[in-house]
């Protein structure tokens, strides 16, 4: 209720200031009268006739068109978007309304249908706001949200370079994503040399775009060409090591094929040198297991963990200590390890940094927010860095 009062507080103020700028002290009474009912209704908590007496006391004419926009707002933010749109509508058909004020109630009655998710009648309102020069940026930026929703990936990069023109801010890193989202697509239907010139596309605009040559390793990989795949996935270590544990597999599988187990190892210590990656410790004790057996994989495994401790580490290490216990030892171990799985079972594999949307699987737009690279993988994180990074998004979750 305190909500809904401080939002209409400013339709009444409003309403009460046209009344007085109306120049008839008969037409002001009346109007004040109503104006004092509307609050009258909104302190006994009666906010939907208060709506109504607020509505009714303003006729549209040039000096109550803010008035109304405000009102159609405050219905969208209700939830009651049929409101907002009758409202809207309502203004548009005014002849009376200046230029500006037509474009702003285009603005509106756009995000209205929004609301509703009318996206075509959105769509061609803010493009005959960007027609007309007006509320630009807004309209531009409006249309990169519907052209995302709908995969048209090609309008979104074009809506996002005129916006960037327009002073929106640096758009380079989102318009790299629409690449990767045009690549992605073409990899999926088989077109890889299409594929992998949106790869060049999207790298173009962000040099550190990781999901870029994360896409491009996936892509050689699928071309039998595993140096060039290895390549690709390596450039991940420089462009965003969040995103690590997307490619330790892979690229352990294109050494595999190519016979260079000591360059994935030389690799991985390099990597483990400038930020401990859990996928690359565990990865590398494995490689170590290989060739000195279970022992010197986990006493490997076992000094990364005393300097960068991981939920998955350990359990990788009861994992080789039970290979070797014998007995109650390896019964208890066994014990130990089932319930650690289970625990795993309930913990997300990636979490948003800025919201804290989390889930399975990878999603490079955030499904709760919208941000973009704004997900990490979980399993790749040792606990400092999960807990500095969960409590970034619970920071950013109270601010919002």
């Amino acid at each position: 209720m305190l909500d809904l009062l401080w939002l209409l507080l400013p339709v009444a103020a409003a309403s009460g200031w046209f009344a007085a700028r109306r120049g008839s002290v008969r037409s002001a009474a009346r109007f004040d009268g109503r104006y004092l009912e509307g609050l009258n209704l909104l302190i006994n908590e009666q906010p939907d006739r208060a709506i109504e007496v607020f509505t009714r006391m303003v006729e549209v004419d040039s000096e109550t068109v803010e008035v109304h926009m405000a009102l159609g707002n405050l219905f969208r933010r209700r939830g009651e978007v049929d409101r907002a749109i009758r409202i809207h509508q309502n203004l548009i058909a005014r002849p009376s309304l200046t230029r500006s004020q037509r474009a702003m109630a285009l603005l509106e009655l756009g995000e209205d249908y929004l609301r509703a998710g009318l996206l075509d009648r959105a769509e061609n309102l803010f493009r005959e706001l960007t027609d007309m020069g007006l509320h630009t940026a807004a309209a531009l930026r409006h249309l990169m949200g519907i052209y995302e929703q709908e995969k048209e990936w090609e309008a979104a990069i074009d809506a996002a370079r005129r916006l960037e023109a327009a002073g929106g801010g640096p758009l380079r890193p989102v318009i790299a994503q629409y690449y990767c989202e045009l690549a992605e697509q073409a990899r999926a239907a088989g077109h890889h040399e299409q594929a992998l010139r949106n790869v060049h596309r999207a790298l173009k605009q962000d040099r550190g775009c990781a999901r870029a040559s994360i896409i491009q390793g996936r892509i050689e990989m699928d071309l039998g060409r595993h140096r060039a795949a290895a390549e690709s996935f390596m450039c991940v270590d420089r462009q965003n090591p969040d995103y690590l544990a997307e490619v330790i597999g892979p690229l352990e599988e294109c050494f595999r094929r190519l016979d260079r187990s000591d360059a994935l190892v030389r690799f991985l210590e390099r990597v483990i040198e400038r930020h401990p990656d859990t996928g690359a410790i565990i990865t590398l004790a494995e490689l170590r297991g290989r060739r000195g057996g279970a022992a010197e994989a986990a006493r490997f495994l076992a000094a990364q963990l005393e300097r960068n401790p991981s939920l998955l580490g350990i359990q990788r290490l009861v994992r080789w200590y039970q290979s070797r216990a014998q007995g109650e030892w390896e019964e208890d171990l066994r014990t130990l390890r089932a319930r650690m799985e289970r625990l795993f079972e309930d913990v997300p594999d990636y979490f948003c940094t800025h919201c804290g949307f989390s889930g399975r699987t990878l999603h490079w737009q955030c499904p709760g927010c919208r941000r973009w690279s704004s997900i990490k993988p979980l399993h790749g994180m040792s606990v400092n860095a999960f807990l500095t990074s969960t409590a970034g998004s619970l920071q950013a979750v109270r601010k919002n």
